[in-house]
């Protein structure tokens, strides 16, 4: 089982933004080792100067990817109401939609969105990319919305409420 140091507790020599924003990796998480292609042994299937991809150690789906920053972003919860997120998480998609279509041209649906704090098992930041169906077929269930709980937060949600923000803070200024 994973744990996660609490951002507090970390001094790295990164740099603790608003909201608990962490600007280098962290050598504690494994999501940034990945990132880094340092000691881990996780085969990447698309890496740029901005995020990896990689299958899911426990897919869910037919083909089920995971994106992540490069940059330490703890969870969707820390992504700010910034063109620079919009656009990170706006690139994200473009390389999960990519790859899901690249190794899996037959599958006809497909899901993208990010788990909320505390359903979310790693503290960085990760795309979940879903050719479906689900395998097995119940693992639906931890890629839905859990009412107010939220859950799993459907991508085209996250992009209306960043989309709403980024044009907003564009509008008076911020």
């Amino acid at each position: 089982m994973l744990m996660a140091t609490p951002l507090n507790q970390i001094n790295n020599g990164g740099m603790i933004g608003r909201m608990g924003r962490v600007g280098s990796c962290l050598s504690e998480c494994i999501f940034c080792q990945i990132a880094s292609s340092s000691s881990t042994s996780t085969t990447l299937l698309h890496s740029d100067d901005k995020v990896v991809a990689f299958r899911d150690i426990n897919p869910s789906a037919f083909r089920h990817y995971l994106v992540i920053p490069k940059q330490h972003i703890p969870t969707v919860k820390n992504l700010q109401r910034s063109p620079e997120d919009f656009s990170l998480v706006s690139h994200m998609l473009d390389v999960g939609k990519s790859l899901l279509h690249r190794d899996a041209p037959q599958s006809k649906h497909y899901r993208f969105g990010f788990h909320q704090p505390p359903f979310n098992s790693v503290d960085h930041l990760h795309l979940h990319c879903l050719a479906l169906p689900f395998t097995p077929s119940w693992r639906f269930i931890k890629y839905s919305s859990l009412g107010p709980l939220v859950g799993f937060e459907d991508l085209e949600t996250l992009f209306n409420t960043l989309r709403k923000n980024v044009h907003m803070s564009q509008i008076i200024g911020i």
